[in-house]
C-alpha cells in the first residue's frame, strides 16, 4: 500500500516564503501547481508544499524526522537559517525548529547522537 502525505503551511506571501523554504530545503521546489502554491518533495510520495491563505499564516507546526540530522541542520545553517530553538528531549531524540517569516514552525527531528 502507497500513502502519500501532503502536509501544508498556510503563508501570506509566496515569493518572500518560496525563498525562504528553498534555503530551508536546500532546492527549488518540485513544482508550481497554481498562482498560490509551492511543493517540495521530501522523499517518495511525501510533501511539504505552502499555500497562500493569509487569514491562516503563522500556526502551522510540522516536523520531519530525518536520519541525517546533524548533516541536514548544518547544511541549512550554511544557507543562512539558524534554529529558533533545539531540543533534546529525555530519550535522546533531538528537535531543530525553525521559524518561517510568517512564524510557521518546521522542526527536524533526529535520533539520539
Amino acid at each position: 500500500m502507497t500513502v502519500d502525505l501532503f502536509a501544508g503551511v498556510p503563508i501570506r506571501d509566496l515569493a518572500v516564503s518560496t525563498a525562504w523554504y528553498e534555503r530551508l530545503l536546500g532546492a527549488p521546489p518540485q513544482f508550481l501547481p497554481n498562482d498560490h502554491e509551492a511543493v517540495w518533495e521530501l522523499a517518495e510520495h511525501r510533501y511539504l508544499y505552502i499555500e497562500v491563505r493569509p487569514d491562516h499564516a503563522g500556526h502551522a507546526m510540522q516536523t520531519v524526522f530525518v536520519e541525517d540530522f546533524d548533516s541536514r541542520v548544518a547544511a541549512i545553517a550554511a544557507r543562512g537559517l539558524t534554529p529558533a530553538a533545539q531540543e533534546t528531549y529525555d530519550n535522546g531524540v533531538r528537535k531543530a525548529t525553525f521559524r518561517d517569516p510568517d512564524g510557521n514552525e518546521i522542526g527536524f527531528g533526529g535520533g539520539p547522537a
